[in-house]
């Protein structure tokens, strides 16, 4: 007999009243009101009591049934909603986008990419087919639990054959446990042991840098190593040679020579160099004449242009250093194009000089005017902190040595010129002259509570192109100086660190293992699930090590999950830079300048405008009109055109790979390998699409 459903009648009903509110396309609930007391007593029913419990429990579960689908419902519109709006977004972003492989200026060997995209890709096709063999062996019953394989219905189903597909899928199984599953799980528990290696490393860091900050350690310069100017007392005061390298750098020229100009240091014991290597003859016009606006100011300025560019920043400094007056300098500060010091910054760095003859290099902290930019810059400073506040500080506490940033820093000329001077022979010079400084036996200082501001890259195409001179760099650079390495005159334990910690472990391994444990090993475990990687490697290490990085950043703890995610999609590009540092390729040795925006700090804003000029500049005004009037059609025609976002093929094919093996890890009902691969393909589909960071031009 049917329910009989008098409860909907107005006067029958003593239950519980329901409020619910109808909105397109989503249902809320305004009030719920709460059971009485009477719906509880079940013996006090005037007549029938069993029968009117069950019809009153029967209501209430049909209502709780009903509000449940009604919220059900609505998050499943605004799910909807949300895809809609995602893939609107995705459409119109590719729709205006360029593949990498048009990139004509994109600083990554051809031969090196199309190779590692050639494999990504047979990755791929190999993963979709073996997806569809796996699931129609799946349908056919052939159920099989990771990492659990029943190689007794392996066996029955050989032997006693039932068709030809159960035939082949059990070759394809037993092929799997015998040829495929030991090399693989071999190759995984490598990386895993790498993996170890250098998580246990950067815990130890980690330990280092809370003990500094337990016992209050910082780097306190000599007793009366800093005077006051004002007070006229005699302080230390040593002539001290500023350069500031750039290259076409027309968005941030300005704000880094007033920031320079205006640094607290008694003018007879400074001297700015500003070195231009702009091919721009516009840009270089505007940089000479801020330098002579300087110099009318009364700033000990002088501009420098290489008319031939070899060597790219290393070729630059060399140049300057032969120049007639650099030997009255002590000491020489080096400031990139964007970087902006405070004006206290010298009287902060160079007093650490003092009576510590031995004292090659004090190194600054970098902050960020943008950091809050964008999700990619964000994620950039989870990763710069960690640098700074963790490894730089720790190594140049316990060990006096680290790799000098290239900008930022102050070194001692002896030192300089003890260590064989600047050298053109790979793109990271700073990190070549700190290696070949400390093998001489100089120590350097880091200080952490100086800061020097500047900008990160805002597109994910200027990133990637600064990580792969970062990653390959030092692969050139451990190339050539193994050797000297080893025949230096210092002791073992400095080569077992600059050896094995410096280069092999954070420059080799760490983007080895990355790339080659979370985007090849791990889909491939999917689809041989007898070689298998536990849930603590995939999950609880990697999460363990991405809180510790985030430390130093604790304001970016709600990015905690986009920044694993995303290191491990950098993992690929940095992957290819190790490779062809390594080997010498041709990308290796090729310098591309980082893309500024020209994002100035309050206080460089306040500079400029203290600064007017006060002289009349008759000579230079003609030619600077008519750059302005070139300047404005130029910024006229950048507003015209659109912006677009390159879709970069590795990317794209690696977030293939990692959904296909997504998919094929339900099929095992592999939770965490589930979740993990899921979300990391989605993570490659972002990148891949350039959805993180701004568009470019």
């Amino acid at each position: 007999m049917a329910p009989s459903f008098d409860f909907w009648a107005k006067g029958s009903h003593k239950g519980t009243p329901v409020v619910i509110k109808m909105e397109n396309p989503n249902w809320s609930i305004d009030e719920v009101e709460g059971l009485s007391d009477d719906d509880f007593l079940i013996g006090n029913t005037p007549t029938g009591p069993r029968d009117k419990a069950r019809n009153k429990n029967a209501k209430q579960l049909t209502w709780v049934l009903l509000l449940k689908a009604h919220r059900a419902a609505g998050c499943l519109t605004s799910i909807a909603s949300a895809f809609v709006t995602l893939g609107s977004v995705i459409r119109r972003r590719v729709a205006s986008g360029r593949t990498d492989a048009d990139n004509t200026s994109s600083n990554e060997n051809k031969t090196v990419k199309t190779r590692l995209y050639n494999c990504i890709k047979v990755f791929l096709w190999l993963s979709l087919l073996l997806l569809g063999f796996e699931i129609a062996a799946y349908f056919k019953g052939w159920h099989f639990g990771a990492p659990k394989l029943q190689l007794q219905y392996v066996f029955t189903s050989t032997y006693g054959v039932r068709d030809l597909f159960d035939l082949l899928y059990a070759r394809w199984v037993l092929i799997r446990v015998e040829y495929l599953a030991p090399p693989l799980q071999f190759l995984a528990n490598v990386c895993i042991v790498l993996f170890l290696i250098q998580s246990l490393d950067r815990l130890i860091l980690c330990l280092g840098c809370f003990w500094i900050r337990f016992k209050k350690i910082k780097p306190i310069p000599k007793q009366g190593a800093v005077a006051d100017l004002e007070s006229g007392e005699n302080g230390f005061f040593p002539m001290v040679l500023v350069q500031i390298p750039m290259c076409n750098e027309r968005e941030v020229y300005q704000q880094s020579i007033a920031a320079v100009c205006n640094l607290d240091w008694p003018k007879s014991k400074i001297l700015i160099q500003v070195l231009d290597d702009s091919d721009d003859p516009t840009t270089q016009l505007l940089i000479k004449d801020e330098v002579h606006k300087w110099q009318q100011e009364g700033a000990n300025i002088v501009y420098r242009h290489r008319i031939i560019r070899d060597g790219y920043k290393a070729g630059n400094l060399k140049s300057a250093m032969g120049c007639s007056y650099v030997k009255d300098c002590e000491f020489v500060a080096i400031f990139d194009a964007d970087f902006q010091p405070t004006p206290d910054f010298l009287k902060l760095t160079v007093p650490h000089f003092k009576d510590n003859e031995d004292v090659g290099l004090v190194q600054a902290r970098w902050s960020f005017v943008n950091k809050d930019e964008n999700l990619l810059t964000r994620l950039q400073n989870i990763n710069l902190a960690f640098h700074f506040e963790v490894e730089q500080q720790v190594n140049g506490h316990f060990i006096n040595f680290f790799g000098f940033n290239g900008t930022a820093g102050v070194w001692r000329i002896k030192a300089l010129e003890d260590s064989g001077g600047w050298l053109e022979r790979t793109t990271v010079e700073d990190m070549d002259i700190a290696v070949r400084a400390h093998l001489q036996g100089w120590k350097f200082i880091f200080l952490n509570d100086v800061e020097c501001q500047c900008e990160l890259p805002e597109s994910y195409e200027a990133y990637r192109k600064q990580q792969h001179r970062w990653h390959s760099g030092p692969m050139q650079l451990f190339r050539l100086c193994l050797p000297d390495i080893i025949r230096a005159k210092i002791s073992v334990w400095k080569k077992f660190n600059l050896i094995f910690l410096f280069f092999l472990l954070r420059k080799l391994v760490l983007p080895f293992y990355s790339f080659t444990l979370f985007c090849i090993i791990l889909p491939m475990t999917m689809f041989v699930p007898e070689a298998e990687l536990p849930a603590w490697v995939v999950c609880y290490i990697p999460a363990t090590m991405s809180f510790l990085n985030i430390l130093p950043a604790p304001k970016s703890f709600p990015f905690i999950v986009p920044y694993l995610l995303f290191e491990n999609t950098m993992s690929v590009t940095k992957f290819n830079a190790m490779i062809s540092g390594l080997f010498q390729l041709g990308s290796a040795y090729e310098w591309v300048v980082t893309k500024k925006s020209g994002r100035s700090s309050e206080g460089d804003l306040v500079s400029l405008v203290e600064k007017k000029p006060k002289h009349n500049r008759v000579g230079s005004e003609p030619n600077l009109e008519e750059m302005k009037a070139d300047l404005i059609q130029e910024e006229e025609k950048k507003a015209k055109k659109k912006k677009h976002n390159r879709i970069y093929t590795k990317e794209l094919a690696l977030a293939f790979l990692l959904l296909t093996a997504s998919a094929r890890s339900l099929l095992s009902a592999q939770g965490i390998h589930f979740y993990f691969l899921l979300f990391q393909g989605i993570s490659f589909l972002l990148v891949g699409l350039d959805l993180i960071g701004e568009q470019v031009l």
